[in-house]
């Protein structure tokens, strides 16, 4: 007789991984030992510190959260598909968070008895499960677990390469440039400048027996210390310092630091008993190290032109990359981008104030607006931008408008040049309607939140993420202070604010399918700005407005401070906060594929388990909608 129960565990489980990677057979006797576990909503699946179950767990229906003991904070939830505590079978110790269902949810328990045989014998299976372990948020406790299996050392080449860009291996030369310690120096130094090289390495029967830099010949012999008829054992550094060739980046930094040298010799065992392989100089741990953001930011305020800044953009977009492929917290992805956008821009605003006539007429500030004022702009997306000068008298006025305009627009084109798009609907300091005086800005604002209509919303949701790029932050201050105090004069606005935010389409229809597109040159697609981050986005703007916090523009970070201010709704903002950042890694994960926005998405070219990441974060979307839409009453609005 068929046991039907196990079969449908089976239908299921094979439609995720690492179970997708079982035979049909594998996957039958294993369901036949599953257990289903029912569990209502809040009820514990385990608790941090907790003895390791006889299994592991994925989520069937409803969702799992995982937190950390003493705070609320969500540090993952386990949706349709998802496999969690994973610790008694990789790390054989109690588990390190608490994992509690979120909503009324059924797991199925799966045997690790059972389970290990297969995993042993499947390395696909084998990896994912490290994957899911040592990686993400999921456990953020387990990296010192990479690379191994059940505390068994993975065979080479199952094992995934560390990738993180201060422990990668340097690239060297090979191309190794020798002589003897009986070389004439003049032969040595004639020798490096045909070879254009900065070394020779001095061996005797093969092996390294010291090194000569263009710091020995300038140091010892152009200063007279010694004849240039001299041999280069007279100058040579010896003996050899000497490393194997598999050195890091940071084993050579160190490695340089320690020795107070410049060059490093390469052999096969790392000792001078074996030839030499390599040489490594300072310059090449440089280049190595051409994505760190420290090198980045120094190159970025040594550049002088927009060209060179152009360069240093690709930089940066291969540190995102390398960010997002080491699974790097999004949070702290996106501070140090935006850190180097901002760089960037000050340094474009720098050099092009150099090429204006004349020192600017009155103190300014330079603000970006949308995602880079929020940021979140990890991608080469428009500019959004505006200035902000200090008011000057009348018969000033116009003349240090020309001025600003001007600058605006030499700006603007040299940020175009270095990757930025110039902005569709023109929101830019080169347009008069986004360059003004701190007196006039305060009448533009005034007149957006006393006049809330479609179009000032809008123009009001774009400028209020304002931050301070360059110049003068005292005028920003200023102007934050009367939009605030603005907030309390019109107190409709931030319920006109909230429709606004009630007016992007929903990112899902019944049974959570994804809506998409129905026509244009997008049909088919899923608009992942439009229907999902956009909502998180204007919900915490007019949650934040509505509470006079200032100086916090970052959505994920806007959600984490009203979950400090208002506790009983702590549980859902720290939800946002976890989507926001969730749905902005997904973008620019996929605009780096594409080499795209990132905006659309095609869900035929997605897989199971990114669907079902995806759809995680929309509960949280209509959750945060309706609060919105009960606390600004808004459907008064539309009496």
């Amino acid at each position: 007789m068929k046991n039907t129960i196990s079969e449908r565990v089976a239908d299921f489980l094979k439609n995720y991984p690492p179970f997708s990677a079982l035979e049909s057979g594998q996957l039958a006797a294993l369901s036949y030992e599953v257990t289903i576990v029912h569990k209502e909503s809040n009820s514990i699946v385990f608790s941090e510190k907790e003895a390791p179950h006889d299994c592991f767990y994925v989520v069937h229906k409803g969702a799992v959260a995982l937190t950390k003991k003493g705070s609320t904070q969500i540090l993952d939830i386990c949706d349709e598909g998802d496999v969690f505590g994973l610790r008694p079978l990789l790390a054989h110790e109690n588990y390190k968070l608490e994992a509690k269902a979120h909503e009324e949810t059924i797991l199925y328990a799966i045997p690790i008895k059972e389970f290990k045989p297969l995993a042993l014998q499947n390395h696909l299976v084998g990896d994912f499960l490290i994957e899911s372990f040592a990686s993400n948020t999921r456990n953020p406790y387990s990296q010192k677990h990479r690379g191994k299996l059940y505390g068994i050392s993975n065979e080479p080449g199952n094992g995934q390469e560390t990738k993180l860009l201060d422990l990668q291996p340097v690239r060297y030369s090979s191309d190794l440039v020798t002589c003897t310690e009986g070389t004439q120096i003049k032969t040595i130094a004639n020798t490096m400048g045909k070879q254009n090289v900065s070394c020779i390495l001095v061996v005797k029967d093969g092996l390294p027996m010291g090194i000569i830099t263009d710091k020995d010949l300038r140091e010892k012999v152009a200063t007279g210390l010694f004849p240039i008829t001299g041999s280069a054992k007279s100058i040579m550094t010896t003996p050899a310092i000497t490393y194997p060739k598999e050195l890091t980046v940071t084993q050579a930094q160190m490695a340089m630091m320690k020795s107070n040298i410049s060059h490093l010799v390469l052999t096969e065992d790392g000792t001078t008993d074996t030839p030499a392989v390599g040489i490594l100089s300072n310059h090449d741990i440089m280049v190595a190290m051409g994505n760190n953001p420290a090198v980045l930011l120094r190159a970025i305020k040594r550049a002088k032109d927009s060209k060179r800044l152009r360069g240093i953009r690709q930089g940066i977009m291969s540190l995102l990359q390398g960010y997002l492929e080491e699974n790097i917290p999004i949070g702290l992805v996106s501070k140090i981008i935006s850190e180097l956008n901002d760089a960037t821009i000050k340094q474009i605003i720098d050099i092009c104030i150099k090429k204006m006539e004349t020192e600017p007429p009155a103190k300014f500030t330079w603000l970006t607006m949308g995602s880079q004022g929020r940021g979140e702009q990890l991608l080469n997306t428009d500019q959004d931008n505006a200035i902000l000068y200090e008011n000057v008298p009348e018969e000033e006025s116009e003349t240090t408008r020309n001025y600003f305009l001007k600058l605006g627009s030499i700006i603007s084109t040299e940020l175009n040049t270095i990757g930025f798009e110039y902005c569709p609907a023109e929101m830019m300091a080169s347009n008069p309607l986004w360059c003004h005086s701190l007196d006039e800005w305060k009448e533009v604002t005034t007149h957006w939140m006393g006049n809330p209509g479609p179009e000032e919303v809008l123009l009001s949701s774009i400028f209020f993420d304002f931050n301070v790029t360059f110049g003068e932050k005292a005028l920003a201050d200023q102007l934050s202070l009367h939009i605030f105090d603005n907030v309390k004069k019109f107190p409709q606005f931030l319920a006109h604010l909230a429709s606004g935010a009630l007016q992007n389409p929903s990112p899902s229809g019944f049974f959570r399918d994804f809506l998409v597109e129905q026509d244009g040159a997008h049909k088919d697609f899923f608009d992942l700005k439009l229907r999902a981050l956009m909502p998180m986005v204007d919900a915490a703007r007019v949650l934040i407005l509505s509470h006079s916090v200032k100086s916090i523009n970052n959505t994920s970070e806007r959600y984490e401070k009203l979950a400090e201010l208002e506790p009983q709704n702590r549980e859902l903002y720290l939800a946002c906060s976890y989507a926001s950042k969730a749905l902005l890694k997904f973008r620019t994960k996929h605009g780096l594929l594409h080499n795209d926005s990132g905006r659309f998405i095609a869900l035929d070219k997605l897989n199971k388990e990114e669907k079902i990441k995806l759809k995680r974060t929309f509960k949280t979307i209509k959750e945060i909608q309706s609060l919105i839409e009960i606390r600004f009453q808004v459907k008064n609005l539309l009496r």
